[in-house]
């Protein structure tokens, strides 16, 4: 091979190196996938906040970003996202029904309370309701939906109560099974008269739960009211330890406990809380602390205009959660 030629080569070798070289480096790394982080890397984990603002009583909409002040643990927070009633996204309602022995006297009362409220709470095209029952079983009747036909179908088939009542299985199944995965803000409304007498959960288990799929809970009770107004319904009936356990059930998790036994008392509380899922603020905060340290940080939104510091304003929002690794979609 005469030195001509293989100058040649050698030239076309180079060329055919670098020219691959310079193809190596414009080609795009592929993006990692959650869970592919080097080690010892943290993945950045975020809290939301749904926040209701009250003037006395009344909903107040119309409050931007810059009104609101996220601390937890004492220290002010990194408000990454925050959304109002004009562009929230869609409410992912379930209804969770007490079908047990003591509800017997007051399920057509329910049943029409429950259908009333999923009438009024959705929105055509964009919010879903799913409904369930618990007695000794917890029973999906009916998936996620906005076909309001399935529900009323779902609701028209529950004809006899069961034994016992596993309320608070039936949030953690709904929450870890149901809402986990959903592309909106996730609610519970539970229509019960009394107290768990059948959950191998516990009342810290079904907050825990739903604090930690980002949950608010808002709870019906069906067992005050005035004598012969429902049948089943006591006279002047007062807060026992499973109102009390409701009351803190709804309240850790942002949500609210009605008190009522009157069919036009218990329309105002569903039409309430329509109202209130339609003017929340969701604030989106992501924690200074990113250690997934299992324990409970206390969390507090507070209103950064001195003016509305009084008596008359009120904000409502979840005020702990625990900081433990879970698979929110």
């Amino acid at each position: 091979m005469n030195s001509f030629f293989r100058a040649n080569c050698l030239s076309v070798a180079l060329i055919v190196l670098v020219l691959a070289g310079v193809a190596s480096a414009q080609t795009p790394r592929p993006t990692p996938t959650p869970g592919d982080e080097p080690a010892g890397q943290i993945k950045t984990f975020e809290v939301r906040l749904p926040v209701t603002v009250t003037l006395k009583k009344n909903l107040v909409t119309g409050l931007k970003q810059k009104d609101f002040a996220v601390f937890e643990d004492g220290v002010q927070q990194e408000v990454t996202f925050f959304t109002d009633e004009k562009s929230n996204p869609p409410v992912y309602v379930g209804v969770l029904m007490d079908t047990s022995p003591s509800a017997a006297g007051k399920l057509a009362f329910s049943k029409e309370a429950a259908m009333n409220f999923m009438h009024t709470v959705l929105r055509l095209r964009k919010d879903r309701a799913a409904f369930m029952t618990f007695d000794n079983k917890v029973l999906l009747r009916q998936d996620f939906t906005d076909k309001l036909d399935l529900l009323q179908k779902a609701v028209s088939n529950v004809k006899k109560p069961g034994s016992q009542t596993a309320m608070y299985d039936a949030v953690w199944e709904f929450s870890d099974e149901k809402l986990r995965s959903v592309p909106g803000r996730r609610v519970i409304v539970i229509i019960t008269d009394g107290d768990d007498t059948f959950s191998r959960a516990e009342l810290k288990d079904a907050i825990d739960i739903a604090q930690r799929t980002e949950t608010t809970i808002f709870g019906i009770s069906t067992k005050a009211g005035f004598l012969g107004t429902v049948p089943g319904v006591e006279a002047g009936t007062v807060k026992n330890r499973g109102d009390k356990f409701l009351t803190r059930l709804c309240e850790d998790t942002g949500g609210e406990a009605f008190f009522t036994g009157d069919m036009l008392a218990l329309e105002r509380a569903f039409k309430k809380i329509s109202e209130e899922l339609r003017s929340q603020y969701i604030i989106t905060y992501r924690p200074a602390n990113q250690n997934y340290d299992g324990r409970e940080r206390k969390i507090e939104v507070r209103f950064t205009d001195p003016s509305k510091i009084t008596d008359k304003y009120k904000l409502r929002s979840k005020t702990s959660y625990r900081a433990v690794r879970d698979s929110l979609k």
